[in-house]
């Protein structure tokens, strides 16, 4: 069975948007030495074998990493080649190559999904699917970037109500923009 691994930009108070100006390596540091997280994001892309997103965070991404290619961070060639699969019930044409609509209820399509052949399917952004595949307890894996801000509102990755299997530490890392990867693995033992 395949792996889902969930991958999201956190700040201290849960949130997961992109507002403001927190949401990216080192924060709102635009001379921070983000080299090693880059790292760590080369690495778990190469482990991965598909994306998984929700139709509007594959929009927005459809719309900005296709021109991104050859770039020396990797990260648009990845995107480009990997092999994505959208959840949406309105989305025609996905217009961006090797990509996948999944039309039907999203819990049968994810488990198909982790059922089949491949190596892991990473996914990212994504809320609304983060949080219902959460609640299904589909999500095999947990991988946090804690930024160290406080923003005091916003959309959180675990609204009030949300029940998690218990989740085991698999590692912990510093990173030296203060910026902190916790992973976790879902113990459904």
């Amino acid at each position: 069975m395949r792996r889902l691994i969930l991958t999201e930009n956190i700040t201290l108070d849960g949130v997961i948007e992109a507002s403001g100006d927190w949401f990216g390596p080192g924060g709102s540091d635009p001379d921070a030495d983000d080299s090693d997280i880059l790292e760590e994001l080369k690495r778990q892309m190469a482990e991965e074998r598909a994306l998984l997103l929700g139709r509007v965070t594959f929009e927005e991404f459809r719309g900005y990493w296709p021109a991104r290619a050859g770039e020396p961070d990797g990260i648009g060639d990845h995107l480009n080649a990997v092999a994505k699969y959208v959840v949406s019930r309105t989305l025609g044409d996905p217009g961006w190559a090797n990509t996948t609509v999944l039309r039907g209820p999203v819990e049968d399509e994810v488990r198909a999904l982790k059922a089949g052949e491949g190596g892991p399917i990473g996914m990212t952004g994504s809320t609304a699917l983060a949080r219902a595949l959460t609640a299904a307890g589909l999500i095999d894996e947990y991988r946090l970037f804690v930024y160290p801000v406080v923003i005091g509102g916003g959309t959180r990755l675990f609204p009030d109500g949300t029940r998690l299997p218990r989740l085991e530490p698999v590692r912990t890392e510093r990173f030296r923009s203060g910026v902190v990867l916790l992973h976790y693995r879902a113990d459904r033992g």
